[in-house]
């Protein structure tokens, strides 16, 4: 265990290399972090709204057309009632105001399609029973007409939940990989604050991405697409590179079909944007593909053709791609937009402004003087303690906080003051493991053991519990991280990263500097 070949010494090397790189970009101003070579790193710690401030919008959403939705699917139930039960049939369908009224075209049916009709009243929830579930819809009667009318508990709920689903789409729109640390918050039933940590932040896009792909009529005369003479179920549409395509106006696939969307780029190495299709849409689009070879077919974004590929063979991997995207940031943009989905409803902007940092200067200063305090006060006990040993784990500990501040710095993820925090605590936690392994060695020293034979019982000894014991903190941050939101998670992030670099430099580096020490003086006795 006490042997390291050159391999192994080298990928310890190159990792510490690697966290001096990425973290050397914080101690530096911002024309030399731009003055630097295009192979280093130049990202610099993100800071959370708490310590820098940052963009703070109130959006309200139009939620009328979600009333409209909702309507509209209380018309489909009726309209499934009456298929699906032959002895049921309604007439005058119609929407008036928040209501779906219409009636049953014989006396003999009343009965039977108020029964059917009372399932649709039901309150909403898993269990109303246990969860006080909300009744959306109530049932009226008047003879022969039933009207069916949302219930003003029932248009809060579905404003409620469209206002929930905006705030996720804009969550992945805003911070896809989730480590930007953003705050959303509802604000009543129409409205919700978004803040986004730094001064350089945009707002995000409300753009609707509407992306399917169609079938394409070639069978169509020009003179016809010019006179705008097609079939009911076909619509002209502008080609991108000009020109115009007659499609048939259902899509085979839809971008709510997408699983997946990321920024790539095509065999001629332009911009495009690779995405990947659910089981069902895989398999409509195989089938389709495979009748039609030969043939072309549209990706239409937002009624524009941004592509015709003519279909070589059957496309069964439920995998595609988007070309002629102009520049990479079209289509980084592109992809953020089709993999967030589309937005429940319109939204608008009511304010818009920057705000200044929450916790004060004070706050941080306290922040950054309990760290520094901890650090030092750690040093000097492993060195009064351990002596030449806990020199070493005090190199490890100084290495350590480099990786976590490199690790940051390069997945861009946001530092607040929980964060801070979480860095305090990886301090005492990063030694943690030493304490064991120092301790174990001392044990093995006093039964007898020579101090290389000392040296490995007590890494190999401690290296079980030090495991299990990082293993649980670590589950604990995960689950922080899932649950929590805002600060929590920056808490979580910072500890979660402290855990895996504390594992490297404690159990890995710590034994690299003294099993290296050992061979070269190899004393009687430890000095431990």
């Amino acid at each position: 265990m006490l042997n390291f070949p050159t391999w192994k010494k080298l990928m310890v090397a190159f990792v510490c290399l690697m966290g001096i790189l990425t973290a050397m970009p914080n101690f530096l101003s911002e024309e030399q972090r731009n003055s630097l070579p295009g192979f280093l790193p130049s990202q610099s710690l993100s800071l959370g709204l708490d310590l820098r401030g940052g963009l703070h919008m109130l959006f309200e959403a139009e939620t009328d057309d979600v009333i409209e939705a909702r309507l509209n699917n209380i018309v489909d139930q009726v309209n499934g009632i009456r298929r699906n039960i032959r002895r049921v049939n309604f007439r005058n369908i119609r929407t008036v105001d928040n209501s779906v009224s219409f009636e049953v075209t014989s006396p003999d049916m009343i009965e039977l399609a108020r029964k059917e009709l009372l399932a649709i009243t039901q309150p909403s929830g898993a269990n109303p029973l246990l969860t006080g579930g909300v009744q959306e819809v109530e049932l009226s009667q008047n003879d022969e007409q039933f009207t069916l009318t949302l219930t003003e508990q029932g248009i809060r709920v579905q404003q409620r939940e469209a206002i929930k689903r905006s705030m996720e789409v804009i969550r992945k729109r805003v911070d896809p990989e989730g480590v930007k640390e953003i705050t959303l918050q509802a604000e009543g039933d129409n409205r919700f604050i978004l803040q986004i940590p730094g001064s350089d932040n945009e707002p995000p896009s409300l753009d609707n991405a509407k992306l399917g792909f169609h079938e394409v009529d070639l069978n169509v005369s020009p003179e016809d697409i010019a006179r705008g003479r097609v079939r009911s179920r076909q619509k002209i549409v502008p080609l991108k590179e000009g020109g115009q395509l007659v499609i048939n106006k259902r899509a085979l696939i839809s971008g709510e079909d997408l699983t997946d969307a990321k920024p790539s780029f095509d065999e001629r190495g332009q911009p495009s944007v690779s995405f990947s299709f659910n089981t069902r849409a895989s398999k409509t689009f195989g089938e389709f593909t495979k009748n039609n070879v030969g043939k072309p077919f549209a990706i239409v974004l937002d009624d524009i053709v941004i592509s015709a590929p003519r279909i070589i063979s059957p496309i069964l991997g439920g995998t595609g791609q988007i070309t002629n995207m102009g520049t990479t940031a079209d289509a980084q943009e592109l992809a953020v937009l089709l993999k967030s989905g589309a937005l429940p409803v319109k939204l608008t902007i009511a304010s818009q402004g920057r705000v200044s940092a929450e916790m004060g200067k004070d706050s941080i200063d306290a922040g950054q003087l309990a760290a520094i305090i901890g650090f030092v006060a750690v040093i000097v006990y492993m060195i009064a303690s351990y002596g030449r040993f806990g020199l070493a784990a005090n190199v490890a500990l100084i290495t350590n906080l480099v990786l976590i501040m490199g690790a940051l710095s390069l997945f861009q993820a946001t530092l607040t003051l929980p964060g801070i925090a979480g860095i305090v605590l990886t301090i005492g936690m990063a030694v943690d493991a030493n304490v064991l392994i120092f301790e174990r060695i001392r044990e093995e020293q006093k039964g007898g053991r020579n101090p290389f034979r000392a040296m490995e019982e007590g890494y190999s000894q401690a290296f079980s519990t030090i495991i299990d014991a990082n293993i649980t903190t670590f589950i604990a941050a995960a689950v922080l991280y899932l649950l929590g939101s805002g600060p929590v998670q920056g808490f979580a992030v910072t500890l979660a990263i402290g855990i895996l670099t504390s594992m490297f430099t404690a159990v890995v580096l710590t034994r690299l500097i003294l099993s290296s020490w050992l061979r070269r003086a190899k004393p009687d006795v430890l000095p431990i």
